[in-house]
């Protein structure tokens, strides 16, 4: 019996394994309301009594939901609808329109759009509508059943609300807006935008429709929490197929929110960024790397993933570069440093290269010029250098003004890796990096 115990649990592991995937992945990646909402419970409560009125009552409102990208806007809006949609009146009458500032790019892809989701292209066929206010009020209309408290409830969901402020007098919003202030087809508009400034924003006739409800979400848990949410996001569900596994793994996700090197690496991340996007990337990277014969995540694994997230893409191109476009990036660095950060042209570069070259000509070649001129212009090519302006026809090439978009850390952390780096060449960028 002993000796069956294990092969029947490794026959599971394979099912098992993919099962853990698939249930995180779904955590991670979506914004479905699978998981825990941290830290935001008043203005759940804010925003679930406001969706309420209108569903239950016929009530119209409307609404912002201000935050940085990534602090669960979307996932808050998302969990309110989940616990709304288990009441059998919402779940039948309540229609949803969701336009997104990035797509409907102006007001009449957003009313095509409007009328889609509503489902009311055959009612609509050819009419012609003098202006936008008739067309939608037309839509709703078509919507009414009986009086204010029968009809059905419609729910405006604005993503990128800021980019709907730039349509042509911001038709859109104050039509809905005024829909929503006045007593017809009961409609509620709620907002998202990461713009602080929103308010602003809006025209004056807009403004004045609009109910100045805003509703703020700003990432504001301490380290602790943060931990607290690492485990939960990890964790397995208490319904898992094998509680046996479940056990396991959600054992190993405690001893790892202990481990110092996993809190080394979250501490960076939250420092970094707050944002559950990128923790759920992290975590994301983790879990792809479980397999039947590594089915824990280790401290280790969490490291090498970290390493991946946060490698610095620029740096990994110079790492490909040459020895003399090394040079050059060192010579540029060095007037850099001397003229405190003021734009340099080639000119000025390839002196520079000339008095290391005759600094150390027992082992450096000396290029000639266009061959200089040629890596130089490779260098703008993999956008390490940048020109100031636009280059003039009758401006030669050699006293364009250029930018290095390079500091520092990135050269020396580049030479540490770089491949049979000459020690001379080290030795220079180190002196020129120590000028000031």
């Amino acid at each position: 019996m002993s000796k069956r115990k294990p092969k029947e649990s490794s026959g599971a592991n394979g099912e098992c394994i993919s099962e853990v995937q698939k249930t995180l992945r779904e955590r991670f990646c979506h914004h479905y309301a699978t998981g825990r909402l941290f830290g935001v419970e008043r203005q759940y409560r804010h925003l679930l009594e406001l969706l309420k009125r209108t569903t239950a009552h016929g009530e119209s409102n409307s609404a912002l939901i201000i935050g940085p990208r990534g602090s669960g806007k979307t996932a808050l809006l998302n969990h309110v609808l989940k616990e709304l949609k288990k009441m059998k009146q919402v779940r039948e009458n309540l229609l949803e329109v969701h336009l997104n500032g990035l797509l409907q790019t102006d007001d009449k892809v957003a009313l095509k759009e409007i009328t889609r989701q509503l489902r009311l292209e055959n009612v609509v066929g050819d009419k012609v509508f003098g202006s936008f206010a008739e067309n939608l009020v037309f839509l709703l209309e078509a919507l009414r059943k009986g009086d204010r408290t029968s009809s059905c409830p419609v729910l405006f969901i604005l993503d990128e609300f800021d980019l709907f402020v730039h349509h042509k007098n911001q038709t859109l919003l104050y039509n809905l807006f005024d829909v929503s202030q006045s007593a017809q087809t009961p409609v509620t508009v709620i907002g998202l935008t990461c713009r602080q400034d929103i308010l602003e924003l809006l025209e004056k006739r807009v403004k004045s429709r609009f109910s100045h409800r805003q509703i703020y979400l700003m990432n504001s848990f301490d380290f602790k929490q943060y931990i607290r949410i690492f485990k939960e996001q990890l964790s397995l569900p208490a319904g898992f197929s094998d509680e046996y596994f479940a056990q396991t793994w959600n054992n190993n996700v405690q001893h790892l929110s202990e481990d110092k090197t996993v809190k080394n690496i979250l501490q960076d991340l939250f420092h970094y960024t707050k944002d559950l996007r990128s923790l759920h990337l992290l975590l994301m990277l983790a879990v792809s790397n479980v397999t039947v014969h590594h089915p824990l995540i280790t401290a280790s694994d969490l490291q090498e993933v970290s390493k991946q997230i946060r490698t610095d893409s620029k740096a990994n191109i110079v790492h490909g570069l040459s020895v003399l476009e090394i040079c050059l990036i060192i010579a540029m660095k060095h007037l850099n440093d001397v003229y405190e950060g003021e734009p340099f042209n080639f000119q000025m570069v390839y002196n520079e290269f000339q008095k290391f070259v005759q600094r150390k000509a027992h082992c450096m070649n000396n290029f000639e010029k266009p061959v200089v001129m040629k890596a130089f212009e490779h260098l703008i090519q993999l956008e390490l250098v940048k020109p100031l302006e636009r280059p003039s026809v009758r401006l030669q090439k050699e006293y364009i003004l250029m930018k290095l978009l390079l500091d520092n850390n990135q050269i020396m952390d580049a030479l540490q890796v770089y491949p049979n780096c000459p020690t001379d060449v080290k030795q220079w960028a180190t002196s020129s990096l120590s000028w000031l």
